[in-house]
C-alpha cells in the first residue's frame, strides 16, 4: 500500500525580552550557571509570577503576522510534569485559551503556493538545561523561565521539504519582528514534529510519534524522510506504530524511543491560581497591529513591482530583514531604473564571499560598504573594468580590509579597449590554438568563446571580452 506523511509542528521561539517571563532574571545567554536565578523562577514556596508586559506584546505581535485571531480573554494554565530541570515541577503555559489562534503561513514551492494553518501561538516558560558529564548530570537554571512562544500548527505538511520551507517562512517571519534572533545554536527556536502516515488519498490520522532533539532545519528534514521510512516499513510489515516521543540523533542518522507519548490528560492541566486572566482589548490589539512592519512576503512582492525583479530574486534579497535593508540601500545608490546587475552581484559574488566566510550579505565586511560596492558595479557594468577583475577586486577587498577602487588605481585594473592591444593578443590567441579555429570556421560557434578565453588570459582578464569577441569574429570571418 501506498502512505503519505501527516506532519504537524510545533515550534518553540524565545522571545527577546531583557527578563523572564515571570520574574525580573536577566536573560542574557552564556552567563555563569545558575547566575541567573532567583525565588520565582526556582519555584520556592511562596513565590508568585508577574508576567512580564512585553513578553506578551511580542505574542500578540507574531499572533497578528501569522493571521491568527488574538483573544480578547486570555489565561494561563499549570502543566505538570517532573523532569529534574523544571524546578516548580509544572510549568506555566497556556491550556484552552491561548493568546492567538486560527492562523496561516503560506509557503512556497516549484509547484506554487500552499497555506498551513496555525493552530495557536501560546505563552510559556521554558525549563532549565541539564549537562550530562560522564558519572553525573548537571542543572543550569539560568534558562528556566525565559519567555517562550509555541506556534503550533496543524497537520497540514505533507513532506520534508513543506516542513523544511514552513520553518524558514516563519523564522523570516519572526526575525522581521525583531520579537527573537532565532539562533537555534543557542536554544533560542527548537522544534518538535508530530508525524504519522496514512493511506494516499484518504483523510484520516494513523498514530504519530513526536520527534524531538533536531537542532538545525535540515535536521528536521533529515529525521522527518528517516521516520517516513521506519513508520512505512512498519505499515507494510502489519506491525503497528506506537504513539511516543522519539530522539533525532544527528550522528546515526536514525531516531530512537525516548518515552510513550503523553496525552493532555497526562499533565493535569489546570488554571494557574497565581495569574488572573488578562484581558486584551480590540484598541490595543489595533495599536498593536500598526507596530507590524512589512513582512517578507510584502517586501518580496513590492521589490518585484519597484524594482522589476523576478520571484526568484526578490524572495532571495528579502529572505532576511538586515539582506532586504542592504540591498534596498545598493539600490537607492545605483542611478540605473535597471537594477539587475545590482541582484546579479548580491546573488552571486556577494553571497558566494559572504557564505565562505559564514556571515551574510549584510554582514559580509565590504570596506566602503554599499557605496563602494555600487562603485565597483557600475564599473563593472560600464565596461571600465572587466566582470572577472570586478570579482577578483571584491574578493581582495574584503580579504585585505582594502577599498576596492584603491585596488584598481594602484594595479591599473582598467580594461582594456585599446585595439591595437587586442589585435595582438588575438593574433597570438589564434596562431595558437588552430583547432579551435577550424572549429569555428567549420561552424561551430561556441568555439570563438574558448578563444575569447584565451586572449583574457593572455591580459591578465583586463581585456574587453565583448569587444574581443567582436573582433575575433571579424577576423576569423576575413581569413
Amino acid at each position: 500500500m501506498e502512505y503519505e506523511p501527516v506532519i504537524g509542528l510545533e515550534v518553540h521561539i524565545h522571545l527577546k525580552t531583557k527578563t523572564k517571563a515571570f520574574c525580573g532574571c536577566s536573560t542574557e545567554f552564556g552567563k555563569s550557571p545558575n547566575a541567573q536565578t532567583c525565588p520565582v523562577c526556582l519555584g520556592f514556596p511562596g513565590s508568585l509570577p508577574v508576567l512580564n508586559k512585553v513578553a506578551l506584546e511580542y505574542a500578540i505581535m507574531v499572533g497578528l503576522a501569522l493571521g491568527c485571531q488574538v483573544q480578547e480573554y486570555t489565561k494561563f494554565d499549570r502543566k505538570h510534569y517532573y523532569y529534574p530541570d523544571l524546578p516548580k515541577n509544572f510549568q506555566i503555559s497556556q491550556y484552552d485559551l491561548p493568546v492567538s489562534k486560527d492562523g496561516f503561513l503560506d509557503i512556497y514551492l516549484e509547484g506554487g503556493s500552499k497555506r498551513i494553518r496555525i493552530k495557536r501561538a501560546h505563552l510559556e516558560e521554558d525549563a532549565g538545561k541539564l549537562i550530562h558529564e560522564t558519572e553525573v548530570t548537571l542543572v543550569d537554571f539560568n534558562r528556566a523561565g525565559v519567555a517562550l512562544l509555541e506556534i503550533v500548527s496543524e497537520p497540514d505538511i505533507n513532506s520534508p521539504l513543506e516542513a523544511y520551507e514552513y520553518l524558514t517562512s516563519l523564522k523570516s517571519i519572526i526575525e522581521y519582528l525583531g520579537v527573537s534572533d532565532c539562533d537555534m545554536e543557542k536554544g533560542s527556536l527548537r522544534c518538535d514534529a508530530n508525524i504519522s502516515m496514512r493511506p494516499k488519498g484518504t483523510s484520516g490520522l494513523g498514530t504519530k510519534a513526536e520527534l524531538k532533539n533536531m537542532n538545525s532545519f535540515k535536521g528536521v528534514r533529515d529525521a522527518l524522510e528517516y521516520e517516513i521510512e521506519r513508520q512505512t516499513e512498519l505499515l507494510n510489515d502489519g506491525k503497528p506504530v506506537i504513539q511516543e516521543t522519539r530522539l533525532w540523533d544527528a550522528k546515526e542518522l536514525k531516531t530512537f524511543s525516548m518515552r510513550t507519548k503523553e496525552e493532555a490528560k497526562d499533565y493535569r492541566y489546570f488554571p494557574e491560581p497565581d495569574l488572573p486572566p488578562f484581558i486584551i482589548s480590540k484598541g490595543t490589539i489595533d495599536e498593536m497591529r500598526k507596530t507590524i512592519p512589512e513582512l517578507p512576503r510584502e517586501k518580496m512582492l513590492r521589490f518585484m513591482k519597484e524594482y522589476g525583479l523576478n520571484e526568484y530574486d526578490a524572495r532571495q534579497l528579502t529572505s532576511s530583514q538586515e539582506n532586504a535593508d542592504f540591498t534596498e540601500r545598493c539600490f537607492r545608490k545605483y542611478p540605473d531604473k535597471n537594477k539587475k546587475p545590482v541582484a546579479n552581484w548580491l546573488i552571486g559574488p556577494v553571497t558566494s564571499l559572504a557564505s565562505a566566510a559564514n556571515l551574510t550579505i549584510a554582514t559580509l565586511n565590504i570596506p566602503g560598504g554599499e557605496d563602494e560596492l555600487v562603485k565597483l558595479i557600475k564599473l563593472a557594468e560600464a565596461g571600465i573594468i572587466s566582470q572577472l577583475v570586478a570579482k577578483d577586486v571584491l574578493q581582495e577587498s574584503t580579504a585585505g580590509l582594502k577599498i576596492s577602487s584603491a585596488i584598481i588605481q594602484e594595479k591599473n585594473l582598467f580594461q582594456i579597449s585599446d585595439t591595437g592591444v587586442l589585435d595582438a593578443a588575438i593574433g597570438e590567441a589564434i596562431q595558437e590554438n588552430p583547432k579551435s579555429v577550424e572549429s569555428y570556421k567549420s561552424g561551430k560557434e561556441n568555439a570563438v568563446m574558448f578563444l575569447v578565453g584565451q586572449v583574457m588570459r593572455k591580459t591578465g582578464g583586463k581585456a574587453n571580452p565583448k569587444l574581443v569577441q567582436e573582433m575575433l569574429k571579424r577576423r576569423l570571418s576575413d581569413g
